[in-house]
């Protein structure tokens, strides 16, 4: 029996992790089979505060980890398969083990949504990004394209505009689907132009971003535009599959939050991009996962 069990391993997780196992609560955190969550995909992290010079993505959840367990959590590295919140204690399964626990953090995070392109795999974090905020910086003064049509990818391509020397957007058909407001900025911005009808088919460069292939998707028609990084913005994808039907979802499947970190089952608490669709920053879900453990501790105190 574990007074909580935390169920993902990126910074909302591990934070979490760290304060409830230094709080002297049985932590166990089931991490996942591939751990650490998007910031394993990152290269350069500078806005995480705390290294002056930067620090790798990957480099970073290896510390987080590293003090986690030093703090006295327990991690496994496999994947929850399954959960039970509709009675206590409540359960959580990977594979054929079932784990019981007072509280559960959910820290699932959210996945990017990706064209699924090779060469975009390949060059990921060598010019291929889903974060403006997070990395616009290393494309100061160069020419950068966002992909999508949303109000994502037109946040994308205002923010990257007061950084980058020229943003274009390329979208699969003529009209924006983003809110009419943000539209207007971005055709007002001399620095964002437009590439209608348009899919990318290839991300081109061999040990960095030099380009994108395109097709248009009215002619079939293929050409090239050269660039300095992609901004991919069509979207994220919480990771809450295995808890429908056991607590309350939204619509786009974020889980819903109820003062801060609790969700609608008394006991179960959320931290992280699982739950937040606006900042999807680090240190805003490290930030959570802190607020998190300590709500947990008061949560056991009090029962």
């Amino acid at each position: 029996m574990y007074d909580v069990i935390i169920i993902g391993s990126g910074p909302a997780g591990l934070t979490a992790s760290i304060y409830t196992s230094r709080a002297g609560l049985k932590t166990l955190v089931v991490a996942g089979a591939t751990w650490g969550g998007q910031l394993m995909l990152t290269r350069e992290v500078e806005n995480f505060p705390g290294f002056e010079n930067g620090i790798l993505g990957p480099t970073l959840m290896e510390q987080m980890h590293k003090q986690a367990e030093r703090c006295g959590a327990e991690l496994i590295f496999e994947h929850a398969t399954a959960t039970n919140f509709k009675s206590k204690p409540f359960k959580v399964t990977t594979g054929n083990k079932v784990y019981e626990a007072k509280t559960v953090v959910i820290a699932t995070g959210a996945s990017a949504k990706w064209l699924g392109l090779e060469s975009e795999t390949r060059l990921r974090g060598r010019g291929v990004s889903v974060c403006a905020t997070c990395d616009a910086p290393f494309f100061r003064n160069k020419k950068v394209v966002v992909v999508g049509g949303g109000d994502t990818a037109m946040e994308e391509a205002l923010f990257l505009s007061n950084v980058v020397s020229d943003v274009k957007v390329i979208h699969r058909r003529d009209t924006l689907r983003a809110c009419k407001w943000l539209q207007e900025k971005a055709f007002e911005n001399p620095k964002i132009s437009f590439v209608w009808n348009s899919t990318v088919t290839e991300v081109l460069g061999k040990d960095r971003v030099e380009g994108v292939k395109l097709a248009n998707t009215v002619s079939g028609e293929q050409s090239r535009l050269s660039c300095d990084a992609v901004f991919l913005a069509i979207g994220y994808t919480p990771n809450t599959g295995i808890f429908k039907n056991q607590i309350e979802l939204e619509e786009t499947g974020y889980i819903v939050v109820h003062d801060e970190t609790r969700t609608n089952i008394e006991g179960v608490f959320v931290a992280g991009d699982v739950a937040d669709y606006r900042y999807r920053q680090a240190i805003a879900a490290a930030g959570s996962g802190c607020k998190a453990a300590l709500d947990v501790e008061k949560y056991l105190l009090s029962t």
